[in-house]
């Protein structure tokens, strides 16, 4: 299943067959501009040892009030009010001062931020607990209406609501 998402993003190629998205081969597309209209959110989350506010948002696109209306729907408002920096609080090292859902929703929310035509999740419900995998859901329902979004997962629960 995780091939899928190496092919689609061209970081292994094809020997045989295709990949089309709207009708255009993958591989017609520059490789840069392909990677540029996907963003994909993995199982381990990926975040970086910087500001919570630059792991949300790393191109710095966001307004505060953007980023803070995401973070009250993503119900991280706790982890913004439970430091004095809020936005400005430093992310650890892999993320180690930060709970498994909240890595998770925070890449969640980075690929909201990124406002991308197609999402990749990668078993990114596989190791949070029932809450957290409700409100990434919810989020998936509200926040990717204009996207195309591919769910690998093990779970019947986490596809149960996909239209196709």
């Amino acid at each position: 299943k995780s091939t899928l998402c190496l092919a689609l993003c061209r970081f292994i190629e094809p020997f045989a067959g295709d990949i089309a998205i709207d009708g255009v081969s993958i591989l017609k597309v520059g490789l840069a501009d392909l990677r540029d209209r996907i963003t994909v959110v993995p199982q381990d989350p990926a975040l970086f040892e910087h500001t919570l506010r630059f792991n949300l948002d790393p191109d710095g696109k966001a307004s505060d009030a953007e980023i803070m209306e995401l973070i009250h729907k993503a119900a991280l408002t706790n982890l913004v009010q439970r430091d004095p920096l809020g936005l400005d609080a430093m992310v650890h090292v892999k993320g180690g001062n930060l709970s498994s859902g909240e890595k998770q929703l925070i890449c969640i929310c980075r690929a909201i931020l990124r406002k991308k035509k197609i999402v990749v999740m990668d078993e990114a419900t596989a190791n949070i607990d029932v809450q957290t995998e409700k409100t990434i859901h919810d989020l998936i329902k509200t926040e990717f209406r204009s996207s195309t979004v591919l769910t690998v997962a093990h779970r019947l629960n986490t596809v149960v609501e996909c239209d196709r």
